[in-house]
């Protein structure tokens, strides 16, 4: 029915139809509507950071920010759901128009600058939900928060967080909060690694669990700093990494009305930048730790190559706005596939 309905969602601008297309959703979960719309994917199990997920194919992190519709996103057959990013205090985010989509390039672009409730918010959210799948929380930096005290808020995010999160994903790689890029930067990803690893190391001590950890990085990095974030997440026995963020280049897009908003671009124009990164990192990690690979994935065909690529597992979220639900189970079925010989 997606592309029945697209046009309608098309006809608002692009974050009220956000919230109409999530709130819509929940309604169909209340109701009970979704099991007739919605065909579950067959369970394809994958073992990914000590954490058995039924299917490769995740939620990326920004669809649901606070975790107000974990159930209804469940229901539509993701192997895991990431929720966020949230900060330590509530932030209003970037003011709008924030929002754009590029119909003509199936792609979106975005300065959100991580608008949430609020990390005690989004747990509350997380208790209410039924959900007892695998549940990855995205955390960040409030904008105000200076960027030589980032790890105060990232240490605070993981704390709160951890016993609600079946992985944690540390975002530093937002092109829309001022500077967050430079923790990628060798010194600065040592420091804040070092401290991420020694605080998860005392609250698997304190609760007896171990969770995750796993890096999201940005798409706009040369080869040579590729090489140092996976050094460094060798070094610092990181769990995982994400794959990318949004890109501030705006290669194919140029010839769009909308191509000179400022934030960072997904979707199918992001696809190739994306593979590439996973593809070095692939190369770079051997092996020692798993690729979470996300960015331009709008098909079962660009899903099974950022598994040729190195990823372990796929997100998606810009190809849901463009392709709907569907999606999902064809990816799945492509990974499926590729994992068993099928082309």
């Amino acid at each position: 029915m997606y592309p029945l309905i697209r046009p309608l969602l098309f006809s608002f601008n692009a974050e009220t139809a956000h919230l109409i297309t999530l709130e819509t959703l929940q309604l169909a979960y209340r109701l009970g509507l979704l099991p007739m719309f919605v065909k579950h994917p067959k369970d394809n199990p994958h073992k990914v950071m000590g954490l058995t997920f039924p299917n490769p194919v995740g939620l990326a992190a920004g669809l649901d920010k606070n975790g107000d519709h974990i159930n209804a996103l469940a229901r539509l057959g993701f192997g895991f759901i990431e929720i966020g990013t949230v900060t330590p205090r509530p932030q209003e985010g970037n003011p709008k128009p924030r929002l754009f989509r590029l119909p003509e390039a199936q792609g979106i672009i975005n300065r959100m600058g991580f608008n949430n409730h609020g990390v005690d918010a989004l747990i509350e959210n997380v208790k209410r939900a039924d959900y007892r799948g695998i549940l990855g929380i995205n955390i960040g930096k409030n904008f105000d928060t200076p960027i030589e005290h980032a790890a105060t808020d990232y240490l605070t995010g993981l704390r709160r967080v951890y016993t609600y999160a079946s992985y944690v994903a540390i975002n530093i790689s937002s092109p829309n909060t001022k500077n967050l890029r430079q923790l990628q930067g060798n010194d600065e990803l040592d420091a804040l690694l070092t401290q991420l690893k020694t605080e998860q190391e005392k609250l698997a001590d304190t609760h007896g669990k171990y969770v995750p950890l796993a890096l999201k990085i940005a798409p706009d990095l040369n080869s040579e700093q590729i090489r140092q974030i996976a050094t460094l997440l060798q070094r610092h026995r990181i769990d995982g990494v994400i794959a990318t963020n949004t890109t501030l280049t705006r290669a194919g897009v140029e010839h769009l009305s909308q191509h000179a908003e400022t934030g960072g671009l997904s979707g199918a124009p992001l696809r190739d930048k994306s593979t590439a990164v996973i593809r070095e990192l692939a190369i770079a990690l051997q092996g020692t730790l798993p690729i979470i690979g996300v960015g331009g994935i709008l098909s079962g065909d660009d899903a099974a190559e950022k598994i040729h690529a190195g990823a372990a597992l796929i997100q998606t979220y810009s190809g849901l706005i463009y392709r709907g639900p569907g999606l999902i189970n064809e990816c799945v079925k492509a990974i499926g596939n590729l994992h068993c010989g099928v082309e």
